[in-house]
């Protein structure tokens, strides 16, 4: 499956226990043969999280969300099926084939030695942080800031020392290569600059005098830093990133995603925030679902990301002209990606950092749950940008609302915008209607849109009777019973369509003689309610007594519901006052036939 082969799936499968790897992220309790956890794909008070460490599979009675170890990581992760492979392979240390080419080796070694790097650089930042002579100045600006220690050991903050060869000798006495540093992003090569020679090269630190924050991964590796001036010259750069490098892609990552995941898809609702402060103080205020862009340029690449974890997004950015701007300037990315947008206003000269200081995480929260849609943020601050009692500034006004609710390519946003811009500027509401006419709009690109209507039709399909369920039970729990159900059943006397598609895959399976394991199968299955019923069924493995007699009488009950349902269609049909009477013979034959059948029974398992 897409590049990697069924064996070695397999191989990362057995070395990736499902009771090992879920216990590293939920607190699992013995329960019989299975383990139970609060579900982590949905909010409950009761355990309805169920552990098979048998059959190596996990099923939730809550949410019905099943499957396998890769299910349980793609999910629980929010990654693609070909990230959770390759995370169970790393776990396992199982080479993947796609990684065994030269150039693939080579890539994946040089990330893996600046990711060690990183995490060494992150180790003597936080040490110069917490007990050098060169930290003080950092210590002393977070105190002032109100970050608690606790804080400072979560997003493992740093102090890079005020000098310009010190990350260069750090890593001259590492035996770390400079041109792999360089590498890195934490020095530069520069001829004119004070620094130590290598083959003819000269080098200084990027990040020096700075407070420093790591920037991680979505597996909370660090991949990147930022580093905040502590001195008063205005001439430096307020803060300085790392650079472009094979791990860090500044328009591809968030600060703080790594720890605030789990929040995002509880709440399905992300507060961006402007600046690393800004997001400590709202997580330690409580407020965890929240996320930073490294800078306010808000990208679709970070607007793709922020859709696999939310429906809606609430901008919080700083109160003043730099941030509401790019406040404005984040729409367009957030429409295309398909989320709602809202915008909450700080009180000037507020940012969250300090709104949260002085009021506290409640009244921020508060604030966040009262931020108005888009449309209405931005109504409001062009009127307030511009003169709403001239000709101009009505105009400029009608202009701008006109691009950018066109941009939803929704008819009823318009006319909706259009109303409330008529109103504001005090003018008829068709004369706003037709301006906005006037202006060109195509509607953003939502790509899920697709795959979230076939999610929900799945979400909404009626459940399958308990006789079906049980069956599942049977055919996949038990394979030795298989070729007899193979034999005697016809997948048409299943009612629910699902569980139809599934015991004909099964028996499919039997009969071409493919089958390979159960984990194998829920791999290949593509629909979410698929899973969930197979799940579902062998979530639960107890002791069943006479399993032979058992598959018989289901078989039998499905068969005779089927029959029932087919003399009861021809009763109807024979009915309908239009049909002739030659039909009408007929179909009493056939209800007489369908009842022949049903009084007949079926061969008991292991008779011919």
């Amino acid at each position: 499956m897409a590049g990697f082969s069924q064996a070695t799936l397999e191989r990362i499968r057995a070395a990736s226990d499902i009771v090992e790897v879920i216990g590293a992220c939920l607190p699992l309790k013995k329960n019989g043969a299975n383990f139970t956890a609060l579900c982590p794909f949905h909010k409950e008070k009761t355990p309805s999280f169920n552990v098979n460490s048998q059959k190596q599979i996990f099923h939730c009675f809550g949410c019905h969300k099943g499957g396998d170890v890769f299910t349980f990581i793609r999910d629980y992760e929010n990654i693609g099926f070909l990230d959770a492979v390759r995370r169970l392979a790393e776990r396992a240390k199982i080479p993947l084939e796609t990684d065994q080419n030269p150039a693939e080796q080579q890539s994946r070694h040089l990330k893996d030695e600046l990711l060690q790097i990183h995490e060494q650089i992150t180790q003597r930042w936080q040490n110069a942080l917490a007990s050098e002579a060169s930290g003080q100045r950092a210590r002393d600006y977070l105190a002032g800031r109100g970050v608690s220690a606790e804080a400072i050991k979560l997003f493992r903050l740093g102090a890079a020392p005020e000098a310009w060869d010190d990350t260069v000798n750090w890593a001259v006495g590492k035996k770390h290569d400079l041109g792999l540093i360089e590498k890195a992003g934490l020095i530069i090569q520069k001829s004119e600059e004070a620094g130590r020679t290598t083959e003819g090269r000269r080098y200084y630190d990027r990040f020096r005098g700075r407070l420093m924050f790591p920037i991680c991964d979505e597996q909370g590796r660090v991949i990147g830093f930022s580093g905040r001036i502590l001195s008063g010259d205005e001439k430096t750069a307020k803060y300085v990133n790392s650079p472009e490098t094979p791990l860090f892609t500044k328009s591809k990552v968030f600060f703080g995603l790594d720890k605030s995941k789990r929040a995002l898809l509880e709440a399905q609702s992300a507060i961006v925030c402007e600046g690393q402060l800004d997001l400590i103080a709202c997580f330690m205020a409580g407020v965890q679902n929240v996320v930073a862009p490294q800078g306010t340029a808000f990208t679709d690449q970070h607007a793709r990301i922020i859709k696999r974890y939310v429906e809606e997004v609430v901008l919080c950015f700083d109160s003043d002209e730099a941030g509401q701007k790019a406040a404005v300037r984040s729409l367009e990315p957030l429409l295309a990606s398909g989320v709602a947008v809202r915008v909450a206003v700080m009180p000037r000269p507020h940012d969250p950092d300090s709104y949260i200081q002085a009021n506290g995480g409640e009244a921020f929260r508060q604030l966040v749950a009262g931020a108005d849609g888009f449309f209405d943020y931005y109504l409001n601050r062009l009127c307030a940008q511009n003169d709403v009692a001239s000709d101009k500034g009505r105009s400029l006004i009608v202009r701008d609302m006109a691009a950018a609710v066109g941009k939803t390519g929704s008819a009823v946003l318009v006319d909706k915008y259009a109303q409330k811009t008529a109103l504001r500027l005090g003018v008829l509401p068709e004369a706003v209607r037709s301006e906005f006419r006037k202006t060109p709009s195509a509607r953003p690109v939502n790509a899920a849109d697709g795959e979230e209507s076939f999610e929900a039709a799945e979400s909404e399909m009626a459940r399958p009777s308990a006789v079906e369920l049980h069956l599942l039970k049977l055919l996949f729990l038990h394979d030795d019973l298989v070729p007899w159900a193979a034999a005697h059943l016809d997948p048409e006397w299943i009612s629910h369509p699902q569980t139809r598609q599934v015991v004909a895959q099964r028996l499919a399976a039997q009969r071409d003689e493919t089958w390979q394991s159960l984990g194998a199968f829920l791999e290949a299955c593509d629909s979410p309610g698929i899973r969930s019923l197979v799940t579902e069924a062998v979530a639960e493995e107890r002791k069943l007594p006479n399993l032979e007699q058992q598959l018989a009488d289901v078989i039998l009950k499905l068969r005779n519901q089927w029959l029932d349902r087919k003399i009861a269609a021809c009763l109807q049909r024979a009915g309908q006052p239009e049909i002739a009477d030659a039909d009408k013979l007929a179909l009493l034959r056939e209800q007489q036939q369908l009842r022949e059948q049903k009084r007949m029974g079926i061969f008991a398992v292991g008779e011919a």
